[in-house]
């Protein structure tokens, strides 16, 4: 599928465009109806790959899991399993969207691809404030992602602000409490909006402190990190400062259609319009699915269901202009294992090889800072950090591509927080580049494949 080559490029039965509960849901049923589908999972481009709950922590409410479990874990098995029925995958973001012509034509910086039907579950990216002194201190002290930034040695033990009224909002701050000394909740109205569980879990937690009708009117810190929020009572007008280490937003999202304006139908607001009941948009053969076109519900649930219908209609458009170019696979029944990965075990004296490129945790960090004349870079990351696991492979492949010229250290700042304190880590996942013993160079959140490679010759050079 490569555009760089001279032979036309297959024409897809179907292409997701995005992941997360709806894509992997669609690329499951599509797999399985023998269509090999083929799915741009995303990068960076409106989120992550694998959506929102790439970003949440325990997710109570999805069928199937009484004991409840973690976003990213039930992202995973979701794309494992439609790996598993055949869906070609790559972690990508689509450029451009050609839906003016037939077949269909899709884009990202890797490749072109052709498809006859395309499934649209692009998600929904959380929103900014605005607020002054937002842009200022954005990963040095306001987040958008608790789950990802909350373990940060800079939020211990202080105070930290949420502003939201929703689940996620109450989810946040109760999660706050395992590292905060307090959470204050900004709500703008009287009401929470959050589920009467989320509400209850919020009110008995003598660590959160709900602020009604109240809003953020400033950030304010000493011009390298944030050090509390002005804000507004809604009813007498009054201002007063919040003290405060960190600033979480859980105020809602936008639909990702900025691919799809002038060639589908969308509503004032930007989200995909598709027939009632149905997961068909307003061109044939163009089906959308979960966040992208759902203003109401936007929950898990919902946008794997309405990731199964978007499927199932594809399939049936397929059929009836006989389109379809069926896939089989050789033993779809045979047994398949999801592969467990386990945290790899940090590196000891008794462990440590002095010439291997990927390393773990601090007692590596220390001994090839001081010993090692190669280029070192050290990836700071946290457990329930989703960027951080989609950035695992991404990294351990570019490592690979400079073996004996570099070692990537990966630190885990739950477990070496001393150390991410004194290196000034503020946000995960962020890579810290030295040569001879300097920082030479500093990556906050997730960077294009071609950014770290390209940052790592440069230092080689």
């Amino acid at each position: 599928m490569d555009s760089t080559t001279n032979t036309p490029n297959p024409i897809e039965n179907v292409v997701i465009i995005g992941s997360g509960p709806a894509g992997y849901t669609a690329a499951i049923y599509a797999a399985r109806a023998n269509l090999k589908p083929f799915m741009f999972e995303g990068f960076q481009a409106g989120g992550l790959p694998g959506g929102q709950l790439m970003t949440t922590t325990e997710v109570e409410n999805f069928p199937g899991f009484p004991e409840g479990l973690q976003g990213p874990e039930l992202m995973q098995r979701m794309k494992d399993q439609a790996i598993r029925w055949g869906t070609e995958m790559v972690t990508e973001d689509v450029t451009h969207v050609d839906l003016n012509q037939r077949p269909f034509v899709i884009t990202s910086a890797e490749r072109q691809v052709r498809a006859n039907s395309v499934i649209i579950a692009t998600g929904a990216t959380a929103k900014r404030l605005g607020l002054p002194g937002e842009t200022e201190y954005w990963t040095k002290g306001i987040s958008a992602c608790a789950i990802c930034d909350g373990a940060t040695p800079i939020f211990r033990d202080g105070e930290l602000i949420v502003i939201g009224g929703g689940d996620s909002a109450a989810e946040e701050a109760v999660y706050l409490t395992k590292y905060a000394s307090h959470v204050h909740l900004l709500i703008r109205t009287e009401k929470m909006r959050a589920s009467k569980a989320m509400q209850d879990r919020v009110l008995a937690n003598p660590k959160v402190t709900v602020h009604r009708n109240t809003v953020g009117v400033e950030v304010y810190g000493d011009g390298n990190l944030m050090q509390g929020l002005v804000v507004k009572d809604t009813v007498t007008g009054e201002e007063r400062k919040i003290p405060a280490k960190g600033l979480f937003y859980a105020i809602g999202h936008k639909p990702n259609t900025e691919l799809f304006q002038g060639q589908l139908d969308l509503d004032e607001v930007g989200y995909v319009i598709t027939h009632p009941g149905k997961a068909e948009t307003s061109l044939a053969g163009v089906f959308a699915a979960g966040d992208v076109q759902d203003h109401e519900y936007r929950q898990a649930i919902t946008a794997a269901g309405s990731g199964c219908m978007a499927a199932l209609e594809a399939e049936r458009w397929l059929s009836a202009h006989d389109l379809i170019q069926e896939f089989h696979q050789a033993n779809p029944e045979a047994h398949y294992e999801v592969e467990v990965k386990e945290a790899t075990p940090a590196t000891t004296e008794a462990t440590f090889d002095p010439e291997a490129t990927k390393q773990y945790g601090g007692y590596a960090l220390r001994k090839l800072f001081h010993d090692s004349d190669r280029l070192l870079m050290v990836k700071y990351v946290s457990p329930t950090c989703g960027p951080c696991h989609t950035l695992k492979p991404i990294l351990d492949r570019v490592a690979d591509e400079f073996a004996g010229k570099m070692h990537l250290i990966e630190i885990d700042i739950t477990v070496d927080s001393n150390i991410a304190q004194q290196a000034g880590v503020t946000s995960t996942p962020t890579i810290q580049l030295f040569k001879d013993k300097e920082l030479v160079e500093q990556l906050v959140g997730m960077k294009p494949k071609s950014k770290y490679r390209e940052t790592i010759q440069h230092y080689l050079s």
